[in-house]
């Protein structure tokens, strides 16, 4: 096993800019102190999680049939493979900018709808309390 020893024989040994990642560790509140063999493993262990997800991404997509890795590869990959399921959110499917304003309407219209119901649900409970109370 190659043991490094500090300076920047590091930045051979992984791609990702180790001054970056620094910055983004460090933006956690829990986080005050970081080892440099815990930044060196967290960029290498996240170099080798983006090439784990480009190489599936690639060889389960359509881009394979183009040659290259689309963002629609990376998409798919993560609503349909439950392995990288978590990454849905951040990697959300690309629909039209019209189509997601429809979407926006819908679900405020049904949120109008869900909250009348609401209110006469409401009113049917109150109605029942009186009732029993009378009795």
């Amino acid at each position: 096993a190659a043991r490094l020893s500090g300076g920047g024989g590091e930045n051979r040994l992984v791609s990702l800019p180790l001054s970056r990642i620094r910055v983004i560790m460090k933006s956690s509140p829990e986080v005050s102190s970081i080892n440099q063999d815990a930044l060196f493993l967290t960029a290498k262990a996240t170099e080798l999680f983006v090439q784990y997800l480009a190489t599936y991404s690639y060889k389960h997509g359509r881009g394979k049939e183009k040659g290259a890795l689309t963002y629609s590869d990376l998409s798919h990959t993560a609503e349909e493979c439950e392995t990288f399921q978590f990454l849905a959110d951040i990697l959300p499917k690309k629909i039209l900018a019209s189509k997601y304003l429809k979407m926006l309407e819908k679900e405020k219209r049904d949120g109008e709808v869900g909250e009348d119901e609401d209110e006469e649900e409401e009113e049917d409970e109150d109605e029942s309390v009186g009732e029993d109370a009378g009795s």
